[in-house]
């Protein structure tokens, strides 16, 4: 085991030992590709960081790439959403992890220093801190043949870097191709958002009026499984073509400021900051609960909420009660962070097994390229049917050529 590592509890790594072994056991496609790639040799001696939401599927991810003969580094992308039983695990098998469970803020950039620090050959990125700390300290950047980003708002970030020609790498936009967007923001955001809203409130849904708050490809998955939940479903966006969207898809499309009072839940998914305000939460109901499914926990106005309420106290597990001046109670669930992993168990297994996958294909791609001009490229199209028609091999289905 590497001492090389700073976790909260390094006993707590049984328990996360058990997570990863289960779902390990549940991502074909991803260890069908690690066995293919252990052929050709491309990840040895190579040094990996990853900052990505840290809990058991993406231990496996960093354990087959160390699999593979790499040097692995990761921290969790989103402090609220690391597991630190899984953490510890991954230190006992000698990656070089540094996280821990609601970490502060000066923490978090401690830990993105610490596993770049030695110069990495690849990175995961999981809405865009590598590619910003690289910018901010390029000498640590010397070796990089490129960055795999996840997130819509890491490839943002990626882009407003390009459109104004700092961008110093090669980046692969992982979260635009076929097989992670379309399965995994709409379908594994859509089940894990509400696997953990109605865990954590046990709450029933069915009845209930819920509003998303954007309909970007996260958004029509938390509202679609909401409406297949019994609920009526209120979309607000500011993208006209979305809202029509919306609105074709069979949802009542409205402002904020009108579909506050009606709300039930409230489920942010847009990445953008403060969607929700204060102004909006005066007018809710008293009982409303407050959800994120977005990357970053800036989509609820949570510091107005603290300096305004009259009361604030934890009332259930992730559950904090503010009484407002109005003598109304609103429910945030998870402290705002990303509610299917600081909440919940994250997405299924079986569709991170695509998203993963993509991110190891990609990965290979750079190890094994001649190094690339520093620009966004897409997933090259090769790797994205692969991994489809992987999954479609793995749940039996055979189509039509």
């Amino acid at each position: 085991m590497s001492e090389d590592y700073l976790v909260r509890d390094i006993g707590l790594a049984e328990e996360g030992e058990r997570q990863i072994e289960w779902v390990s056991r549940r991502m074909p496609v991803l260890n069908g590709l690690r066995e293919k790639f252990e052929r050709t040799g491309e990840f040895r001696n190579k040094r990996v960081a990853l900052c990505i939401h840290l809990e058991a599927k993406t231990a496996h991810l960093a354990l087959s790439i160390k699999k593979l003969g790499a040097d692995v580094w990761i921290t969790g992308s989103n402090p609220l959403s690391t597991k630190d039983e899984v953490a510890a695990a991954l230190a006992k098998h000698g990656v070089h992890v540094y996280a821990k469970h609601a970490a502060s803020r000066e923490e978090y950039f401690s830990f993105i220093h610490s596993i770049l620090r030695d110069g990495m050959d690849a990175a995961v990125d999981d809405g865009g801190d590598i590619c910003e700390y690289l910018h901010e300290h390029p000498e640590y950047g010397q070796n990089m043949l490129g960055i795999c980003e996840e997130t819509t708002t890491g490839v943002n970030r990626l882009r407003a870097l390009e459109a104004t020609g700092r961008l110093r790498y090669p980046a692969v936009a992982v979260n635009d191709a076929g097989s992670k967007h379309l399965f995994d923001n709409r379908y594994g955001t859509g089940q894990s958002t509400w696997t953990a809203i109605t865990h954590l409130t046990n709450m029933n849904v069915a009845g209930k009026t819920v509003v998303v708050v954007g309909y970007g490809w996260v958004g029509k998955g938390v509202a679609a499984r909401a409406a297949g939940l019994g609920a009526e479903v209120i979309v607000t966006e500011i993208d006209p073509w979305k809202a029509l969207e919306a609105r074709m898809d069979g949802y009542r499309v409205m402002r904020m400021t009108d579909a506050a009072p009606l709300g039930d839940f409230f489920v942010t998914t847009t990445g953008a900051e403060s969607v929700i305000r204060f102004d909006h939460m005066e007018k809710m109901k008293d009982g409303a609960f407050l959800a994120n499914a977005g990357h970053f926990d800036f989509e609820i106005d949570i510091q107005t909420l603290k300096k305004n309420s009259v009361s604030a106290a934890r009332v259930r597990d992730e559950i904090d009660e503010y009484m407002l001046w109005n003598q109304k109670r609103l429910y945030l669930l998870a402290s705002g962070g990303i509610v299917n992993i600081a909440g919940g168990l994250g997405h299924p297994a079986d569709i991170m097994d695509m998203s993963f996958s993509v991110q190891l294909s990609c990965l290979h791609h750079f190890l094994s390229s001649p190094k690339l001009e520093p620009k966004i490229y897409p997933v090259p199209v090769e790797i994205d049917r692969i991994v489809v028609e992987e999954k479609l091999k793995a749940e039996g289905i055979s189509i039509d050529k």
